[in-house]
């Protein structure tokens, strides 16, 4: 089955008490992992947590870079229109858990 690539940028916060994604940094999706970002450690979760986030299999999210940097650019696979239009409803998710998180997505 062919899968569209969609880049999306990102803004990562490790250490977080909630983890979730939702709400926005600039143009970035934030990220909210409980991971400390020591040597890379916060990586995993962060796609595992877009993962279930964009409703995928965490085969299809990945970096296109990794920066030891909290903004970082992913690549998701998948049908793009959906992708997109998840994306853009998680932007405009409030910061306050109203967006998907750990305990329910």
């Amino acid at each position: 089955m062919y899968h569209d690539r969609v880049t999306i940028a990102v803004h990562v916060h490790p250490g977080a008490h909630q983890r979730g994604v939702g709400g926005s940094h600039g143009d970035a999706l934030v990220v909210r992992v409980a991971a400390r970002a020591v040597n890379g450690g916060a990586n995993e979760e962060v796609l595992s947590s877009l993962a279930r986030a964009f409703g995928l299999r965490r085969h299809q999210v990945n970096f296109v870079r990794v920066v030891r940097s909290r903004d970082k650019l992913v690549i998701l696979e998948g049908d793009a229109s959906t992708l997109n239009a998840r994306f853009h409803e998680l932007l405009e998710a409030t910061t306050d858990g109203a967006a998907s998180t750990e305990r329910g997505l």
